[in-house]
């Protein structure tokens, strides 16, 4: 390595270490930059700023959280022998799919259409019908985790 090239690198590191000594000298705790934050809002000198953007502007780049008593380590996870043996999970079950009005067969409207065409239609129809007697027990039509259709669809798909 040349003279320039070690001089480069010895520069470079003299920066490094500053910056990096410099950064949480100056961040505050969590703990303190809230209450400066409080303060501040309480004299209406935050001019429109939210805590987030206070909180990197005031308190050091990212506040350090306040020194927490140690959690309780976790548990270990059980040999890979138990955990073959354990029994399955039950399956999740909706809320209110109990008391939900499902049709039982395909609808014979829809008989000439492709299986799953016939479902979705008949599953559609008897949630329709369902809105005006308030018996869709508020699943929607399709939503995260299972809705109306994915409960009908998969009691038609069982009975044909």
């Amino acid at each position: 390595m040349t003279f320039q090239g070690k001089r480069l690198c010895a520069i470079s590191g003299v920066i490094f270490a500053a910056w990096a000594a410099s950064g949480p000298a100056q961040a505050l705790t969590m703990q303190e930059c809230s209450a400066k934050y409080r303060a501040a809002r309480e004299a209406g000198t935050l001019g429109g700023q939210t805590w987030n953007v206070f909180r990197r502007a005031q308190c050091g780049h990212e506040a350090t959280p306040a020194a927490a008593p140690a959690a309780p380590a976790a548990p270990a996870a059980p040999p890979r022998q138990a955990r073959r043996q354990a029994a399955p999970a039950a399956a999740p079950t909706m809320p209110g799919v109990g008391t939900a009005v499902f049709p039982n067969a395909i609808d014979p409207r829809y008989a000439n259409l492709s299986a799953g065409k016939a479902r979705m239609r008949t599953c559609l129809a008897q949630y329709n019908a369902n809105k005006a007697t308030n018996a869709n027990a508020g699943l929607r039509w399709i939503q995260k985790g299972g809705g109306y259709y994915s409960e009908c669809n998969r009691r038609l798909k069982g009975t044909a």
